[in-house]
Order: structure tokens, then C-alpha cells, then sequence
């Protein structure tokens, strides 16, 4: 097997285990194009990142990118608890990142080229939302967050061509949290489907907890049409 971990940004990288066919490499922080692209050339079997939510979305940019999602099984080894750790159950350390076994996760798409992780997440917000077909806000709320949805079925027939925006049947993969002020007490209402649209008052989106640099006042979100095949998930 090959693998190829990268350590991203300040890390300890004194932690990280060697031998047993593991290539370590140093990474900037969230890395681009220049840092990976190469890298996955040099890449047969498993890819594992060790950094924060937003370096593991950065890299599978550049998996999208390259054509690499479908033949790479990818390791995630947090520096800390995160959304990802706990929307996946995934635990600290490099164990399940090296050696775990992988299974096909969503992977969710926005409308600006990037990607979610975990979490993608406006708030507060005020506009319209929907989820598919169905409107899940009309107005005010304290948040909206979309994640990946973990116990979405596996795509029946993945595909990497970019036309495929439609999948058939339609499968879910997008979990949308949307979070009102009730009269008590907050009120929490979840929604699944395929794609969210949201058109909104002007607003900061955050990905994975990195805000996107200029204020938007509509994203899309969308299920990939090739799973993430994510280890010790």
C-alpha cells in the first residue's frame, strides 16, 4: 500500500507515527494547488491528512480537481475535536486515518467551487431557503447549517462526468439544521434532500469555520456525484 500524509500548517508533528510504508509530508495550512497537486501524482492507494477541517476540504479541492476522488481512500487525523470529528464519529489520533477501513461518505459541493467537510453555516440569516423542493425558511432565524448527511445511502452508479448534475433516482446526501427562536426555547428543524438553495440578506458564509471573504447574499450547496471514500468513518 502507499500512503501519503500530509501535516498541515503548525501541527506536533512530533506525534506522528513513521514507517510501515507512510510518506510524511509538510504542508502550509489550508494547501493549494502548488502543495498537493504533485503529491497525488506520487499517490496509489490512500491520502491522509493531518490538520483541521478546513486543510481536509482544501485537499479534496484538489482531489475534485485531479480526478481522484473515486480511487483514493482518504484519512482524516484531526488535531482536535471538530464538526467533522463528530458528524463521522471519527476519533483523535492516526489508528482509523492509516489503517481504517473506508466506506462511501457524501461529498457536498457549493456553487463557488469549494466544499464541505462538515459544516457550512450562515447566521444570523433572513431570506428564503429550500431544500429541493421544499421551503425550509421564509424569513428570520438564528442559523442555517448544511452538512453532509452520514447515513446517506452510497450513489448507486458514481460518476466523475461534471454534467451529471442530476442523479437518478435522486439520492439524498445534503442535511440541512435550521435553528429559530421559539418562544421558550430555540427550535430546531432538520430537512434532507439532493441540493439547498438559499437566497438571503447580505451575510457571511462560513466552510468548515473559515469565512468566505466577501459578504453573499445567495449559495447552493450540492451532493457530488462521486462519494468520498472516507477512512474509520
Amino acid at each position: 500500500m502507499s500512503t501519503t500524509a500530509l501535516s498541515c500548517g503548525n501541527v506536533d508533528r512530533t506525534a506522528r507515527p513513521s514507517g510501515h510504508g507512510v510518506r510524511w509530508v509538510d504542508v502550509p495550512a489550508v494547501p493549494g494547488r502548488a502543495d498537493v497537486d504533485s503529491l497525488l501524482a506520487e499517490t496509489e492507494d490512500r491520502l491522509v491528512v493531518h490538520g483541521t477541517d478546513a486543510d481536509l476540504a482544501a485537499v479534496l479541492v484538489r482531489l475534485l480537481r485531479k480526478n481522484r476522488i473515486a480511487d483514493l481512500v482518504v484519512g482524516y487525523a484531526p488535531v482536535e475535536e471538530s464538526a467533522a470529528t463528530r458528524l463521522y464519529g471519527l476519533p483523535l489520533g492516526f489508528e482509523a486515518a492509516l489503517h481504517g477501513a473506508a466506506r462511501p461518505v457524501p461529498l457536498v459541493r457549493d456553487d463557488s467551487g469549494g466544499l464541505l467537510v462538515a459544516s457550512g453555516r450562515i447566521e444570523p440569516i433572513t431570506g428564503q431557503v429550500y431544500c429541493d423542493d421544499q421551503q425550509v425558511l421564509n424569513g428570520p432565524a438564528l442559523s442555517i447549517e448544511i452538512s453532509p448527511d452520514p447515513n446517506a445511502k452510497p450513489l448507486p452508479e458514481p460518476t466523475a462526468d461534471p454534467l451529471a448534475a442530476d442523479l437518478e433516482p435522486a439520492v439524498d446526501g445534503v442535511r440541512v439544521t435550521t435553528v429559530r427562536r421559539g418562544f421558550l426555547r430555540r427550535r430546531t428543524e432538520i430537512a434532507r434532500g439532493r441540493a439547498v438553495q438559499a437566497s438571503f440578506r447580505s451575510a457571511t458564509v462560513l466552510r468548515d469555520g473559515v469565512a468566505h471573504p466577501r459578504p453573499a447574499e445567495k449559495w447552493g450547496w450540492y451532493r457530488h456525484t462521486e462519494d468520498l471514500r472516507l477512512a474509520g468513518a
